[in-house]
């Protein structure tokens, strides 16, 4: 594993890249590590040695609940599937990051890294959802400070949280700054709004850019020109505006939780998908029908719960077929991006199981899915299980019904987009 200074130089790099617009705004131009030391070879990926290989005839993943494998297989007509897949492009469009969002975050980030690092010597960097190019057109911003001071530690907050409050009463503010609380959360942070934009301020947060790192690793991997992340966009928007399943701090779940899951369904399936409400689809059948009384996921596999604090992952498939990631590659990014916050905090600490249990792909011990409530497991497994057979009316209504069965499924979000 590295240490903290280490990766903190390989994923500030990356960082520093994302405080300016870019072209393709969903590209994150970031090669931070030697790619052939993970197992990444560019344009083609090798498991085993081995390019290509034949699928079995029958997909039979594990940890469903029992004779539910069969149905999160249904074949899907090319056909009406495309045609869908058109329409879902034009709803990702509108809400997927463009120009004029990104002028005006990158505008917000930098107001307040000047402002911040005026304060106390430190760095700034934004992580999560906005740097990956991932965030919805009303989500937060995450930025946090790094310094080698230790007696900003318990002075930092209050010290940002001063400026912030005199910014919000200066008239010659340059940007308009309003509601600066002090959150006493799990991660203690600063929140405030910026042009009527949430940020939340954190401190020495390494795991949040480690993170954002390793996400850029897997979407160039999968490639498809942002397959990975258009995905991530559509479901978030799918959660978020039609179901209202997304939020930590609503006891829902969490961002990188989300993002774990997806990244599973590219796993288990191979990348083999049309486009990114295939991979949706495919998203709320396994999830739905995922045992997640007995299971926890991680990409490793599903591991029982019966067997923790032993995180002993069974194989993702047992028909033996061929999957996204390599165990070699998420090993090396787990050593490249594993980065534990202190040195006081106890890095044996056992895996605590909760209700819905996602395993941190950089940190086996760190539950991502903790924020979910046993009454919001059961809310989230009924919003999967509905979407799922919302979204296979597709598969069977007349086609001139096609269009407008997708456009009730996204209703919602397409409000949303009228309304922005």
């Amino acid at each position: 594993m590295r240490s903290s200074a280490d990766t903190l130089t390989l994923t500030t790099r990356a960082a520093r890249k994302n405080t300016h617009a870019h072209h393709d705004f969903l590209c994150l131009p970031i090669y931070i590590i030697n790619k052939q030391k993970i197992g990444i070879a560019k344009g083609k990926y090798s498991m085993g040695g081995l390019e290509v290989s034949v699928q079995p005839s029958v997909f039979s993943p594990n940890g469903l609940l029992p004779n539910e494998a069969t149905s999160v297989t249904q074949k899907l007509d090319p056909v009406r599937w495309s045609i869908a897949e058109e329409r879902t492009a034009e709803l990702i469009s509108c809400i997927q990051p463009n120009q004029p969002f990104e002028e005006r975050r990158t505008a917000v980030l930098g107001y307040l890294q000047s402002l911040i690092m005026k304060c106390f010597p430190c760095q700034v960097f934004p992580f999560g959802s906005f740097p990956l190019k991932t965030y919805l057109p009303d989500e937060d911003i995450d930025i946090t400070v790094f310094t080698e001071s230790q007696d900003l530690k318990k002075t930092w907050a209050d010290e940002v949280k001063d400026i912030l409050q005199h910014e919000q009463s200066s008239e010659n503010a340059e940007f308009h700054v309003k509601e600066v609380q002090y959150i006493q959360a799990e991660v203690k942070m600063i929140r405030c709004l910026v042009e009527n934009i949430v940020v939340d301020i954190s401190f020495n947060q390494l795991g949040g850019l480690c993170t954002l790192c390793f996400l850029e690793e897997v979407d160039q991997l999968i490639s498809q020109n942002h397959l990975f992340k258009r995905s991530i966009v559509l479901i978030k928007a799918w959660c978020y505006y039609e179901s209202r399943i997304l939020g930590a701090h609503h006891g829902l779940i969490s961002t990188y939780a989300l993002e774990t899951l997806v990244l599973y369904i590219f796993h288990v399936f191979n990348n083999r998908f049309t486009g990114p409400l295939e991979v949706l689809y495919r998203f709320l059948e396994f999830f739905s029908k995922f045992d997640w009384e007995n299971f926890c996921i991680s990409l490793w596999g599903p591991v029982p719960i019966s067997s923790l604090p032993d995180v002993t992952a069974l194989s993702p498939r047992e028909d033996g077929g061929q999957m996204l990631l390599s165990t070699l590659f998420l090993n090396a990014c787990s050593s490249v991006y594993a980065v534990f916050p202190s040195q006081q905090e106890n890095q044996e600490q056992s895996f605590v199981s909760k209700y819905f249990n996602v395993i941190d792909p950089l940190r086996t011990n760190n539950n991502l899915g903790r924020s979910v409530s046993k009454g919001n497991l059961y809310r989230i497994r009924s919003a999967f299980a509905f979407g799922a057979q919302r979204l296979a009316r597709l598969l069977d209504c007349p086609k001139e019904n096609l269009l407008a069965e997708l456009n009730q499924f996204f209703m919602n979000t397409w409000d949303n987009v009228k309304n922005m």
